[in-house]
């Protein structure tokens, strides 16, 4: 199924997915878990808008390349052009949703590409490694230090974070991307995962929330 942005309303939202902005080790409990060091600075890598599909009615994992792991992430999609440093005022203007989403990885391909020191696109960036939900309107959230992001698989909790435990906020961690590259309309930042990650299993049923704000029950293909 082709995805496309829309709110939860089911009001669809007029801007393609160009590019999914991603940041790792934002958590520091989640560096610790893969036993990564904790970055002093942003670690930003990107994955295509090809690779995106809607989390309702279920999604597919590949089946013949290892481990594929779950990371649940707050969304937050872009809704005007932001580049160059802009001030906090310019970014909170351009917000114009967040989801929960999950980062799928493929675990095993991405330990086989840090040992060669070579890039993560494999192992980011496949059909199908950015699963989201529809997003909640930017003015839903009050305080952008406290947002939950939730994930429960088959009855277990699993994943269960607050933006308030990142290492970078969301609005500088905006500002610090868009002064490397710029941010269009519909691009999407996904912001980090908490501790608690782990591989994906077909058959298993899935609840994704960003806590007291939108909920969603998927399952895996």
């Amino acid at each position: 199924m082709t995805y496309k942005h829309q709110y939860t309303d089911g009001t669809p939202i007029h801007f393609p997915l160009g590019k999914a902005v991603c940041i790792g080790r934002n958590y520091a409990e989640h560096a610790k878990e893969l036993n990564n060091p904790v970055p002093t600075e942003p670690l930003l890598f990107i994955k295509t808008g090809s690779c995106a599909v809607p989390l309702a009615g279920g999604f597919s994992i590949p089946t013949d390349r290892g481990d594929v792991h779950f990371e649940a992430e707050i969304a937050v999609l872009i809704g005007k052009p932001l580049s160059r440093k802009p001030s906090e005022e310019e970014v909170l203007d351009a917000i114009s949703g967040f989801a929960p989403a999950l980062d799928l990885t493929l675990r095993d391909v991405q330990a086989r590409l840090k040992e060669k020191g070579q890039p993560w696109e494999l192992a980011k960036s496949f059909d199908g490694a950015l699963v989201l939900a529809p997003f909640v309107p930017g003015d839903a959230v009050s305080d952008l230090n406290d947002i939950g992001i939730r994930l429960t698989i088959d009855g277990e909790v699993r994943q269960d974070g607050n933006s308030s435990q990142m290492l970078n906020a969301i609005l500088p961690l905006l500002q610090h991307i868009a002064g490397h590259f710029s941010l269009q309309p519909g691009d999407v930042v996904l912001t980090g995962t908490p501790a608690g990650v782990g591989p994906l299993k077909q058959g298993s049923s899935l609840v994704l929330e960003l806590v007291g704000l939108s909920r969603f029950d998927s399952r895996v293909l």
